[in-house]
């Protein structure tokens, strides 16, 4: 195991599994299983997943001016935000390149939870905190469950009054299990799931009750390599997987410019944001290749007798039998059915670029209702 800084509750459950806890964003994360990664892919397009995600950085932020500090921290107009509901967010550097994204839950008039990944998202929040009347709290106690896929809300009715009627991109305060939770309606899947936020000292019983209650719906536990698996079909992106350098893209090359609210100018790095607009090297696009293998992050894209783009991330779906990838391309090429051909280290083939998401285009299965 890498040494981490920070620690999870559930490292015994995850070492049982068959995990060594390879290090994420400072914590010991199941990366692998003993198990088939196919078989636990398949589970959560078919029936349902649960993945620890704690190495993501919980931050309380709370006081007079908390809304106002995290509005200048990310590109969402947060004053819209009601306690109850939460918003996916970019956060950017001064430059106005992209540096973070975030999930901004509101729990209260002055009460903020701020969930982050491994970008930058925690420095640019003291920096928009100084000389401001707000409190920050760096919460490892709290732990992230992820449970997602079709079976999910099925699962979950049984023992939480009223989960059906949560909207997407909101929470509820309740029990799971006797214990005190927060359940949000997001996920990194593509799926119809739920974020089941607990406490340390409750997340091991949280987590055995639904690994043992949930076997006769079919749900099992998915390491976190899975998530590429799924974020591939469903344009779900990783940072800093898909960046080619820290801080270095615009989020209009992202593909990320709907998280910002029309009109917002209130953000850090908001004038230099909207001047990069036009001025993409590249876009996120999708890729479609001729082979029973997955692509490789790294593998280059060629067409017109030169490289036009590079793979992010690959994969290869037991369900569909496909061979599909995100990658950097050229904007010119970012056109359905464009020729490319993939050449890698351990794979060349043909490829054609393709529309993204590859899974659900309309997103219908994620924002569900009943």
């Amino acid at each position: 195991m890498t040494k981490s800084w920070r620690k999870t509750a559930l490292a015994d459950r995850h070492r049982a599994l068959g995990s060594n806890l390879e290090d994420w964003n400072g914590m010991g994360t199941a990366w692998t299983y003993s198990g088939d990664m196919s078989e636990q892919h398949v589970a959560v397009r078919t029936n349902a997943g649960l993945f620890d995600v704690s190495g993501l950085k919980k931050v309380h932020v709370v006081g007079p001016d908390s809304t106002d500090v995290l509005n200048h921290v990310c590109t969402r107009e947060l004053t819209k935000i009601y306690p109850g509901k939460s918003a996916y967010a970019s956060i950017l550097n001064d430059s106005g390149l992209f540096t973070d994204d975030c999930l901004m839950f509101r729990l209260g008039p002055n009460n903020w939870l701020m969930v982050h990944g491994s970008g930058t998202g925690q420095e640019e929040l003291a920096r928009s905190a100084a000389n401001k009347d707000v409190a920050i709290l760096f919460d490892d106690n709290l732990h992230d469950l992820s449970l997602q896929g079709p079976k999910a809300v099925d699962f979950l009715a049984d023992h939480v009054p009223g989960i059906r009627n949560l909207p997407y991109f909101h929470h509820m305060l309740t029990t799971l299990f006797g214990r005190p939770v927060m359940i949000s309606r997001t996920g990194y899947s593509g799926e119809r799931g739920y974020e089941i936020f607990a406490r340390g000292q409750d997340v091991v019983h949280v987590w055995d009750e639904i690994v043992e209650k949930g076997k006769k719906m079919g749900i099992m536990p998915c390491c976190f390599t899975v998530l590429d698996l799924l974020r591939v079909e469903s344009y779900l992106l990783f940072y800093p997987y898909d960046n080619i350098a820290e801080g270095a893209d615009s989020i209009w090359e992202m593909g990320l410019g709907f998280t910002v609210s029309p009109g917002k100018t209130n953000f850090r790095g908001a004038e230099k944001h909207y001047a990069l607009k036009g001025k993409e090297r590249f876009r996120i696009f999708g890729v479609l290749a001729d082979a029973d293998r997955a692509t490789e992050a790294g593998d280059a894209l060629f067409a017109d007798g030169r490289q036009v783009g590079v793979i992010t991330c690959g994969m290869r779906s037991t369900l569909t039998r496909k061979s599909m990838a995100l990658a950097r391309l050229e904007p010119r090429y970012c056109v359905q059915g464009a020729k490319l051909e993939v050449r890698g280290k351990n794979l060349g083939c043909s490829a054609i670029a393709h529309t993204i998401p590859f899974d659900d285009p309309k997103k219908t299965k994620r924002t569900a209702i009943g």
